[in-house]
């Protein structure tokens, strides 16, 4: 709850491309750029998933440049009637579909004229009327062309219009399914109010029949046909799928409800268009429109190697070997220019629209439907809230490279679902929305991230980036809420830092030398204290000040505050080493440590501000540096912080009691991490611990013999040098019961 209400600016700005995403799903707000997008991925999808090879079983009958050369246009009926018999007698084809339609009838050859005359001017002609009636059957070429389709496995194409007037022509064939086994409900099919049909001869000659309209949608792509429509309150089928039924025994069609135990019983549409068969049914998914799409399987056309094209001329003229096209499924049609039957489609710009058909009947007998269901909405805001959400709820507590991964992911894992969808159940779900709302959403909260929250980081950097390490700086900017320059108290370690010999150093050399020297000894001691996590407080002449602890939580920063305090007295070591060398002056330092409660936070005047430390706590930090000085060592570390860093081991000093301060104080040295400590320094703590009890007991022959074996033990510690002076004066003082063994400081 606190990464939310810390972040939730940051979460409302990634939400806002998640509501413009639902109100487009949800119809509220339709945004044409998406729907755009979501038929470029349908057709990008669709062209890179092409089989690419050839259905042996559909074989295409062409009414192409060629046959219109040959035997011109419109061919005659005796023509198509010639052809059919062709295909059936002597190629022994299963079936033949019409991708053309039949609707006035045929004159061509002069009978009408003929019967005139016999009426007329040759009607007392001897002998005319009796020929004409010999003739009469092979000239009235409807007849014969009715009389080679029927009682054949044929079926006729019509076409279905809408105009102002709704003009009819020609002969419906029987409706595939009624109204009333609709239950009632508002199914949203295709509808037309007027209609272009074969003759009534042939319509009764080859009472099966379909329509070959197709959907052109707003971008004026064909991407689906509707597999039934409406005329006059009665459903007709499409002609991919009148002759799918022939193939497959004329099963009856029904409609496909859901089934109530996965949708409410208030759900009005259509699942699926039933072939129902004695026991066996067939399911064809459809979409709201009751249509399918269509399963291109290549790029069509005569080189398209997706079916194969036959000139019609060369059927007609028996230029096909016999029993070539042997139970195959034959599609008339036309893929000559001038005959206006090319269409613009997902995988070509000039695709014959018999191939359409051919790519449903193929889809059909591989069970390979591709659909957009009813439910693609409810899926589309489903996928929109989990996707929005997670990326609201992730981004803004992620840094931007993991950002960036985790959107990436879950574009993955967007596009991943929905391939797997469209590949293994055949469903086509929009897509689009979901991928513009991630890649959206990505975008405002980077954008937010950097022009506004990394304002604020940028701000806390350059408050802080001169007092805190590079390292703390980035685990704050991460969260900058939770830092800032207001005064509060904690518990730190503060230390302070002198260095010896400045004064006398200042009255030899040059400024600038001087200026070199302390800028390259407070050089090597900040980076000390910024490498372990310590902030710089301020420089005061030679003396330095720091701090752990603030601004950034440190649990640690006791033992790291001695553990720089070590660092930097060997590094002072070092550095006197290269200036022995270089002949240049030996410094000194010493340092103070103190932990306790203290007052941190942005402090000082309205013309100059600092971040520092104040408290009684921080005044004994630097009285301890000043005691240094006293007991001839380097480090002076008081008893709070001793306790808090045990990693250390430690050599006690003194009790004390400084000015301004009523109780005594236990003051110690670290000496080294622990483990280090040799057996000659261990057995010399030893020694030490017992004369700095007999010297609080005020045993002073006691303390006299310890101290004089610590001096064997280390002649050159000026500690144990103090203490026998120390005890040499008290000698001469009577004992006093009150004393607590603590040495007094009145000077700072």
């Amino acid at each position: 709850m606190q990464l939310l209400s810390r972040h939730w600016p940051r979460i409302a700005v990634t939400l806002i491309p998640l509501v413009f995403a639902l109100m487009h799903a949800s119809g509220i707000l339709r945004i044409g750029v998406l729907q755009r997008l979501d038929d470029i991925i349908y057709d990008a999808r669709l062209r890179a998933t092409m089989p690419g090879s050839i259905d042996e079983r559909i074989v295409i009958i062409d009414f192409d440049e060629k046959s219109l050369a040959e035997f011109g246009w419109p061919w005659g009926r005796n023509k198509h009637a010639a052809l059919v018999n062709e295909l059936f007698e002597r190629q022994k084809v299963a079936l033949v579909g019409f991708d053309v339609v039949f609707a006035e009838a045929d004159e061509s050859s002069g009978l009408k004229r003929l019967r005139q005359l016999a009426q007329g001017e040759l009607k007392d002609q001897p002998g005319f009327q009796d020929k004409l009636n010999q003739l009469q059957g092979s000239l009235d070429y409807d007849t014969v062309f009715a009389k080679a389709i029927e009682g054949r496995p044929v079926v006729l194409g019509y076409y279905f219009t809408s105009d102002r007037d709704g003009r009819v022509n020609g002969s419906l064939p029987a409706p595939a399914m009624d109204r009333a086994v609709l239950q009632g409900r508002p199914i949203k099919f295709t509808s037309w109010n007027g209609y272009g049909a074969n003759l009534d001869l042939l319509a009764k000659a080859a009472p099966m029949g379909g329509f070959f309209n197709s959907i052109t949608e707003g971008d004026g792509v064909v991407r689906s046909i509707p597999l039934l429509a409406e005329y006059k309150g009665q459903y007709y089928e499409s002609l991919s799928l009148a002759m799918f039924r022939v193939l497959v025994g004329l099963p009856k069609v029904e409609p496909g409800f859901p089934p109530e135990k996965f949708l409410t019983r208030s759900y009005q549409g259509l699942e699926s268009i039933l072939l129902r068969q004695g026991s066996k049914t067939l399911a064809i998914p459809v979409d709201d429109r009751v249509a399918t799409l269509v399963p291109f399987r290549g790029h069509g056309g005569v080189g398209g190697g997706s079916f194969r094209y036959i000139s019609a001329a060369d059927v007609l003229s028996k230029r096909i070997a016999p029993g070539l096209l042997k139970d195959k499924i034959i599609l008339i049609g036309t893929t000559a220019p001038g005959l206006l039957d090319l269409r613009v489609t997902p995988v070509g710009e000039t695709y014959p629209g018999v191939e359409t058909h051919a790519n449903v009947i193929s889809g059909f007998l591989d069970g390979k439907v591709f659909v957009k269901p009813d439910y693609a909405v409810g899926f589309e805001v489903v996928i929109l809230v989990l996707a929005g959400l997670t990326l609201a709820f992730a981004l803004p507590m992620l840094s931007a490279p993991k950002a960036v991964a985790a959107s990436a992911a879950v574009v993955a894992a967007l596009v991943g679902l929905n391939f797997w969808l469209y590949s293994s159940y055949g469903l086509v779900l929009p897509l689009a929305s979901a991928l513009v709302m991630a890649l959206t959403a990505f975008a405002l909260n980077m954008s937010y991230g950097y022009f506004v929250e990394s304002k604020s980081k940028r701000e806390l950097a350059n408050l802080f980036g001169t007092y805190v390490p590079p390292e703390l700086v980035d685990e704050m900017v991460k969260d900058p809420d939770s830092y800032s320059m207001k005064a509060t108290t904690k518990e730190l370690t503060v230390m302070f830092c002198d260095m010896r010999g400045f004064t006398q150093m200042s009255e030899t050399m040059e400024p600038t030398q001087l200026q070199v020297l302390l800028n390259s000894v407070f050089s090597r001691l900040t980076d000390l204290i910024r490498s372990n996590r310590g902030t710089i407080d301020k420089y005061m002449g030679d003396c330095v000040m720091a701090f752990w602890g603030a601004p950034v939580d440190t649990p640690d920063h006791a033992s790291l505050a001695v553990k720089t305090a070590l660092e930097m007295a060997n590094a002072v070591r070092k550095l006197n080493e290269e200036h022995r060398t270089k002949g240049l002056p030996e410094i000194g330092i010493g340092i103070g440590l103190n932990t306790g409660t203290m007052c941190v936070g942005d402090m000082g005047s309205d013309i100059r501000r600092s971040y520092t430390v104040i408290g009684d706590s921080v005044n004994l930090g630097s009285r301890l540096e000043g005691l240094s000085k006293t007991y001839g060592v380097d480090i002076v570390v008081s008893e709070s912080t001793r306790k808090l860093a045990n990693d250390f081991v430690w050599q006690e000093l003194d009790k004390v009691r400084v000015k301004g301060r009523d109780n005594a104080v236990a003051i110690f040295w670290p000496l080294a991490p622990v483990g280090r400590i040799d057996e000659g320094n261990a057995a010399e703590l030893k020694a030490w611990a017992l004369a700095l009890k007999a010297y609080r007991m005020q045993d002073w022959e006691q303390c006299d013999v310890q101290l004089l074996n610590l001096q064997r033990l280390n002649a050159k510690k000026y500690l144990y040098q103090l203490y026998t002076e120390r005890v040499a004066s008290m000698r001469l003082l009577p004992f006093d019961p009150g004393w607590d063994g603590a040495t007094n400081f009145q000077s700072k």
